[in-house]
């Protein structure tokens, strides 16, 4: 039986029969090519008896695999690279076809080569998933033909692979590159000047040309009878929080990715960074009620805990409850923190609904929210109204980019910082803000 299943017949097979079957048919008429027809029914019938038995003789006549890292990274592109060997003592041609995860909705991959007796061949294609979660891989299935090409084997190799898509580490690893390199300009990330210098004591040290004379210590300088001058450090281990909106207003997908996992993303790359900078990065998602709080640390371990927080976490179908979170906040987090609030405002008034808990917050910590421009307005804003439906369409677009802009002006004017961006740049603009505030001794 599955001798049976894993024979296929090539298209060339049927082209043979249909041939031999027209012989036969014209044969009632001339009655010599009866003969033939016959002849050539046992040469197809001896080819295929060869066929068979060369590519089902040896049960390892090939080996395949698929190679799969233990994650994939969402919103990028990632590798899936195939090995193939073949231990036929004869050329073979190949057909491959990989059961891609149903997350994917793609049914018709295809990969056609061909591979000399014990030659080795390694391709590979690139998946991007749109989603978090489990993502499973059927059969790995390789067709093999002989040079005769009138039958094809069917190995089937790793069923039931699973691979989990985790928030986008590539995107983080990216950012944690430039940062560290000093080539944050690439991707819009601005230098900013730095103004001052905290004051955060590191140590007492002798006088070197160029040191501030402002940070003489005249009492150890006395002391020594040397100059002797304070040193300072940039103040370090600030707590910084990433809080999620997990309400509906971030179920609004833009190009296939939900606003959740854009924040998501964002929040990685970010605490990253802020790790890096030697501050402290924490964690709260809430809706209805607070559903993750990772304390603020700097442990080397901490990036991971986030990470895996944020793997598990989805939207709601409720609309966020604000005062809950504030009241959260007030009563775990007393040491000021930096709080980068992911959210989505349509209208102004849904911004005044919550902007009273918003003001509350800013008061003890200090708060960005962070918002996203619709670019599914932006071929209305841009294309010219020819007619009175694409006038009104226009009109209607510009009204909500208005609101948009109206927001950001409401929450400045009741000292809330705010960014308003596009999904695609949201990673970028949130390290700006962030590197500006810690230029500017805000944290």
């Amino acid at each position: 039986m599955n001798f049976i299943k894993s024979l296929y017949f090539h298209q060339q097979f049927y082209l043979y029969i249909s041939i031999i079957s027209a012989i036969f048919l014209v044969s009632f008429w001339f009655p010599i090519l009866y003969m033939l027809a016959w002849f050539l029914v046992m040469i197809l019938g001896a080819l295929l008896l060869t066929d068979i038995y060369i590519l089902f003789k040896d049960s390892k006549g090939i080996k395949a695999r698929r190679i799969v890292s233990e994650k994939f990274s969402n919103s990028d592109e990632n590798p899936v690279p195939i090995s193939i060997e073949n231990n036929y003592s004869f050329k073979i041609f190949l057909k491959i076809i990989d059961e891609l995860p149903k997350q994917f909705q793609k049914r018709d991959f295809e990969h056609y080569t061909s591979l000399n007796s014990s030659d080795k061949y390694n391709f590979e294609y690139s998946v991007k998933p749109v989603e978090r979660g489990e993502y499973h891989f059927g059969k790995l299935n390789v067709f093999v033909s002989s040079p005769l090409r009138i039958i094809a084997r069917r190995l089937k190799f790793q069923e039931n692979e699973m691979v989990s898509v985790y928030p986008s580490y590539v995107q983080m690893k990216k950012y944690e590159f430039l940062a560290m390199s000093n080539r944050l300009t690439e991707f819009g990330l601005k230098k900013i000047r730095k103004i001052g210098h905290t004051l955060e004591f590191e140590q007492i040290k002798n006088y070197i040309p160029g040191d501030d004379v402002r940070t003489i210590n005249w009492k150890a300088t006395a002391k020594q009878s040397k100059l002797m001058v304070n040193q300072y450090q940039d103040e370090k281990s600030q707590p910084i929080y990433s809080i999620i909106d997990l309400g509906r207003v971030m179920k609004m997908p833009f190009e296939e990715l939900k606003l959740l996992d854009y924040a998501i993303n964002s929040t990685l790359a970010f605490s990253n960074i802020a790790l890096r900078k030697n501050d402290k990065a924490g964690l709260i998602t809430f809706s209805k009620k607070v559903d993750t709080i990772i304390s603020a640390s700097n442990k080397k371990t901490h990036l991971n805990t986030i990470n895996e927080a944020l793997y598990n976490i989805s939207t709601k179908f409720t609309d966020a409850d604000f005062g809950y979170l504030y009241a959260f906040v007030k009563r775990k987090i007393t040491q000021r923190s930096l709080f980068t609030l992911y959210t989505n405002f349509e209208h102004i008034s849904s911004l005044k609904r919550q902007l009273p808990y918003l003001k509350a917050i800013s008061k003890n910590h200090l708060l960005v929210v962070v918002f996203f421009e619709n670019t599914e307005l932006d071929d209305l804003l841009t294309e010219n109204a020819e007619d009175v439906q694409s006038i009104y369409h226009k009109t209607i677009a510009e009204k909500f980019a208005f609101e948009k802009r109206l927001i950001v002006k409401e929450l400045e004017r009741n000292g809330i910082y705010a960014i308003l961006t596009k999904p695609k740049n949201l990673t970028v603009n949130v390290i700006n803000k962030y590197l500006e505030f810690k230029a500017k001794g805000f944290i």
